[in-house]
């Protein structure tokens, strides 16, 4: 490489000196040729003045002759024609003339010039071909000023076109000329330009392409995003309404329940059975002042958005929930008017005068909906035919009273619906069936018996039956009086199950006796011992699985209770069950630290003690790089304390709600110890620990716990481990 580069700065050097050689000529060469140039230039500015002068007369031909195009304005196409014909045979001969006479300037410029003004201009003429040469080849302004003796490369063909002679005669195409090659190797180059714009042309496509599915599944986020808000929204809106009944429920409950939570209970129990409203809502409203109304209409307008926002499906009968709030608030509107006019008579004029009003009310009073909606369409028909001598102020009072009476009658028919159909559902959950029809009387016109004077008659017509076959004992065989002792019998079962079959339908007992030809193929039938036998045997399967798992139940509660009783060892045993088994670094740990005496506001209350308690030090050795530069396994390092795990034990805390708390202080005379300090409450003192001050490591994962349960309270945690860098 530094020969390569002592090889370039000699080149440049020699270069220099070259070319100051060549300025040293060209100064004493200068004299000599400004005698020549003068004669020259005054040859050229003579023939520049001819040049311009007859360009100045073709150009004042040329503009007469515009000018004489453009006055003939009158003239006809033929002759245009033939005039622009002959204009461009004008400027072509011109032109012709002024390529011959710039060659001619160009040739006496060739022979007037000098010997190194030729060489000069031959040398710019080769650099320019050679400048076109490199750019078809694909140069670029970089390596414009390379030459074969002069580039960075030690590459001294550098301005020859490579020619891959072993490959060429691979291809069989070694014979062709070198400008032949040089058109293939520009076709090649415009196929590869072609190429590659359309490569650019498909990348745009592609980027178009995934610009528009980026702007697809934006637009498709941003749809999942609204649907999802708006399924938010409206379950907000479900919570906010479910919150709203909930207070309404728990303000009916506590007996202060405003008129909006009873009319909300209104329309949410029309589906519950249990709860059953013998009056109608409107009838809350009695008794309210107009600020109590005022109210009432801004909860009404409250319920009915979020009605509408959440959906109150299931919470109204027939004509749903909005129109049930839609009644009510026309009603309590009508109220509020009233009041109203009845506060400020002379601030508001009334369509229905005073003495009147009561037989307009009589009018609308014992009114169906259907006889309501009637009215209405006539007294509108009394307003929009705008005859004389109507009164319109009048007729539009009356329409307005007229809306609440039809509210009211609504409400009222939906009252009267929700209870019947309330009581139907109660009808159909007891299996009250109506009335059997009474049997028919005999044909004889006797009065129908009852079912225990039939069976009386048929044990007595039996029992008559045996008497008579005994008394003809003559006559008869004992055969035969035993058949008719057993025809006797059939007859009383017979007559007492018929008996018995009439007073179970008297009675409307459910369900109704099946026939045997009444029961489908292949129903089991079982007797009623057998049936009583296996539920016997599955009832006492069932108290020995019950039993044995009360038993383990009561075994484990036991074991609790017995710790949580104020068993001291058997804290303990729960607490080490807790912490496991005891590692070879973990020791008991009881240092206890003296604390200020404090008097307790609860000591003449309960008496105060100390909790017990069951705590483990964790020692060990810390291999960090100090410790593992000076010490090895024959020789170990000091022991450290890494960890403590504190169980106190609180059986008798009297505040079973309020869990314990500690506080960790620095010595103030040692700050590489602290104080531990638990506190709980009433009848326990508070107890410290003397610890060592270092930072915990509060991760579950590293074994923190602060948790209490079955009356332990349970600190347990390690300190954190520093790494030793010099």
């Amino acid at each position: 490489m530094s020969s390569k580069v002592s090889r370039y700065r000699n080149r440049s050097r020699s270069r220099s000196l070259e070319h100051r050689r060549a300025e040293r000529g060209r100064s004493k060469d200068v004299g000599s040729r400004r005698s020549r140039s003068r004669s020259s230039k005054s040859k050229q500015r003579s023939r520049s003045r001819d040049k311009k002068k007859s360009m100045k007369e073709s150009k004042h031909k040329k503009s007469k002759k515009k000018k004489k195009r453009h006055s003939s304005t009158s003239s006809s196409s033929s002759d245009s024609d033939e005039e622009e014909l002959k204009l461009l045979q004008r400027l072509e001969t011109e032109r012709l003339r002024l390529k011959d006479e710039k060659k001619k300037q160009k040739e006496l410029l060739k022979a007037n010039e000098t010997p190194e003004e030729k060489r000069a201009r031959r040398l710019r003429e080769k650099q320019e071909k050679e400048r076109k040469r490199r750019e078809r080849m694909g140069w670029d302004n970089e390596y414009q000023c390379y030459t074969n003796q002069d580039n960075p490369f030690g590459d001294s063909a550098l301005t020859h076109t490579f020619v891959w002679t072993k490959k060429l005669a691979k291809e069989g195409v070694k014979t062709v000329s070198r400008d032949e090659l040089e058109a293939q190797n520009r076709q090649k180059q415009l196929e590869n330009k072609i190429e590659l714009e359309k490569v650019k042309q498909r990348r745009l496509e592609r980027e178009a392409e995934r610009g528009a599915r980026e702007a697809e599944a934006a637009a498709a986020a941003r749809a999942r995003e609204a649907a999802q808000f708006h399924s938010w929204a409206r379950q907000e809106d479900a919570f906010h309404l479910h919150q709203a009944r909930l207070r309404s429920q728990i303000r009916i409950r506590d007996g202060r329940a405003k008129p909006i939570d009873l009319l909300a209970w209104y329309v949410s129990s029309e589906e519950c059975v249990d709860a059953l409203e013998m009056h109608e809502p409107y009838t809350y409203l009695n008794g309210l002042l107009a600020q109590d109304l005022e109210d009432l209409l801004e909860d009404i307008k409250v319920y009915k958005e979020l009605e509408a926002a959440g959906g109150a499906a299931g919470s109204g009968a027939s004509g749903g929930a909005d129109g049930y709030w839609a009644d009510v608030q026309t009603i309590v509107e009508d109220e509020l008017g009233k009041l109203r006019r009845l506060a400020a008579p002379a601030s508001r004029r009334d369509g229905v005068h005073r003495a009147v009003a009561e037989d307009v009310a009589q009018i609308f009073k014992g009114k169906t909906g259907a006889q309501l909606e009637a009215l209405q369409t006539q007294i509108e028909q009394k307003i929009s035919g705008r005859r004389d001598g109507v009164d319109i102020g009048y007729w539009e009072s009356l329409l307005s009273q007229l809306k609440a009476h039809m509210a009211r009658a609504r409400l009222r028919d939906r009252h009267q619906l929700n209870l019947r159909r309330k009581l139907q559902l109660l009808k159909r959950e007891q299996g009250v069936q109506p009335a059997a029809a009474p049997a028919p009387a005999a044909d004889d016109g006797q009065p129908p018996q009852s079912p225990e004077l039939k069976m009386e008659k048929a044990e007595s017509a039996a029992a008559e039956r045996a008497e008579g076959a005994e008394a003809e004992g003559g006559a008869a065989s004992d055969g035969e009086a035993a058949a008719a002792a057993e025809a006797a019998a059939d007859a009383a079962g017979e007559a007492a199950d018929a008996a018995c079959e009439a007073l179970y339908a008297a009675g409307r007992y459910s369900p109704a006796p099946l026939a045997a030809a009444a029961l489908e193929p292949g129903t089991l039938l079982t007797e009623p011992a057998q049936d009583a036998a296996r539920l016997h045997f599955l009832r006492a399967a069932l108290h020995a699985t019950a039993a044995r798992r009360r038993a383990t139940a009561t075994a484990e509660e036991a074991e609790e209770a017995g710790a949580a009783a104020g068993g001291g060892a058997a804290l303990a045993r729960l607490a080490a069950r807790a912490m496991g088994a005891a590692a070879a670094d973990d020791a008991p740990f009881s240092a206890e630290h003296a604390l200020p005496d404090q008097p307790c506001l609860w000591a003449d209350k309960y008496r105060p003690r100390k909790p017990r308690y069951f705590n483990r030090v964790h020692t060990g050795f810390e291999w960090n790089k100090y410790n593992q530069t000076h010490y090895d396994m024959d020789n170990p390092p000091p022991k450290i304390v890494q960890g403590y795990k504190f169980n106190i034990f609180y059986p008798d805390l009297i505040d079973k709600q309020a869990t314990p708390e500690f506080s960790l202080k620095p010595c103030p005379d040692n700050p590489d110890f602290a104080v531990l300090r638990f506190h709980a409450g009433p009848p326990y003192e508070d107890i410290a620990f003397k610890i060592v001050n270092r930072e915990w490591e509060y991760s579950y994962k590293r074994g923190f716990r602060c948790h209490f349960h079955n009356n332990i309270f349970q600190l347990w945690f390690h300190f954190k481990r520093y790494r030793y860098r010099r």
